[in-house]
């Protein structure tokens, strides 16, 4: 199983920012399409945002663009989500997951990755906006 070590969260106001970082752990990002999800208190997992292997391409869900924004660094086997502009309804537990770039692009994995892909969700990390 491709695993990640996820970091960047913390409990922040509305209206701030936050980077999250998504490290790969025993393999390389080079062939892999990364996803960002998330959990909200009470609710199913969702995609946020995804970015492909290749040519960069991005994919936001309406609830974050224009406030999140992917990226992905693989000389440093990483991917990060810059957040700006966060809201109370952006609090979850963040994850990423990374599936094989010929298997999926940057839509079909944001929206139906996670009815598709049988998935242990494992670490991710804490954001809390919050007052």
């Amino acid at each position: 199983q491709l695993r990640f070590v996820v970091s960047g969260g913390e409990v922040v106001q509305p209206g701030g920012s936050l980077r999250l970082s998504c490290a790969a752990s025993g393999f390389t990002l080079d062939y892999y399409t990364i996803g960002w999800f998330r959990q909200a208190p009470g609710k199913e997992h969702e995609g946020v945002s995804c970015i492909s292997s290749s040519d960069g391409s991005t994919y936001y869900a309406d609830s974050v663009k224009g406030r999140f924004t992917i990226s992905r660094d693989n000389a440093k086997n990483t991917v990060y989500l810059q957040m700006n502009s966060l809201k109370p309804e952006d609090t979850g537990v963040y994850y990423c997951k990374a599936e094989y770039f010929a298997l999926t692009n940057v839509q079909r994995m944001c929206d139906t990755y996670t009815r598709r892909v049988p998935t242990s969700w494992g670490q991710g990390t804490q954001v809390t906006v919050s007052s």
